[in-house]
C-alpha cells in the first residue's frame, strides 16, 4: 500500500477496534471469519506445524470430546499462545517423526495443516511419556475400520530412545486389541 509500518499498524488496530480483524502475534493478524486451525502455520513460524493430537482426533471423528485448546506438533519449541481467547498447544516432536500429515483447503481458501488419524494417534502416544503429563489419558476413543496400526509400529521405529519407543509400542498394542 506504499505506507509505513507504524501506519499500517494504526489501520490494522482499527480494523481489529471493528471487530473485522484478529491479532494473533506481532506481524500476524487474521480475518474474524478464518479458522483459529490457520494460526498454528503462523505461530511456529519459520519452523513448521501441523494440527494433531486431540484436536486432529476430533476433527478425524475418533474422539467426541470438543479439545478446548487447538493442539499442534511442530519441530520448533514447545509453546503455548493465546489469541482472541483461543489457546494454542504446540509441541515439539523430534524431525525424523515430522510426517503424515496433509493440507486440508477450506471453503474460505484457508490452508490448514492436519495430521492423519494415524498420527495424531502416534504423536499422542509419543508425548505421552512428558514429564508435564499433558497427555495422560484420552477420552473414549473410536478407531475407524480403515486405521493403520502398521503405520503407527513403522513411526514407532523411527523412535531413537529405546524406553520410550517401547512405551509407545505397548501403548499400541493396548489399543490394538480394545
Amino acid at each position: 500500500l506504499s505506507i509505513s509500518n507504524k501506519y499500517g499498524s494504526k489501520l490494522l488496530r482499527k480494523l481489529a477496534d471493528q471487530n473485522l480483524l484478529i491479532h494473533i502475534k506481532q506481524g500476524i493478524w487474521s480475518l474474524k471469519e478464518a479458522s483459529p486451525l490457520i494460526w498454528m502455520d503462523y505461530i511456529t513460524a519459520p519452523m513448521p506445524s501441523y494440527i494433531s493430537l486431540q484436536t486432529a482426533l476430533y476433527y478425524h471423528g475418533m474422539i467426541s470430546q470438543i479439545p478446548s485448546v487447538i493442539y499442534g506438533v511442530s519441530v520448533g519449541r514447545t509453546n503455548k499462545h493465546i489469541a482472541a481467547s483461543t489457546t494454542l498447544s504446540i509441541h515439539h516432536i523430534h524431525e525424523n517423526l515430522f510426517s503424515d500429515f496433509s493440507v486440508i483447503d477450506t471453503s474460505m481458501h484457508q490452508r490448514i495443516v492436519m495430521a492423519t488419524p494415524e498420527k495424531a494417534l502416534f504423536d499422542f502416544f509419543y508425548l505421552k511419556s512428558t514429564k508435564n503429563k499433558w497427555f495422560h489419558s484420552l477420552p473414549e476413543l473410536e478407531i475407524p475400520q480403515n486405521f493403520n496400526w502398521k503405520l503407527l509400529e513403522e513411526l514407532s521405529g523411527k523412535i531413537t530412545n529405546k524406553s520410550r519407543q517401547q512405551m509407545v509400542l505397548n501403548m499400541i498394542n493396548k489399543y490394538k486389541t480394545v
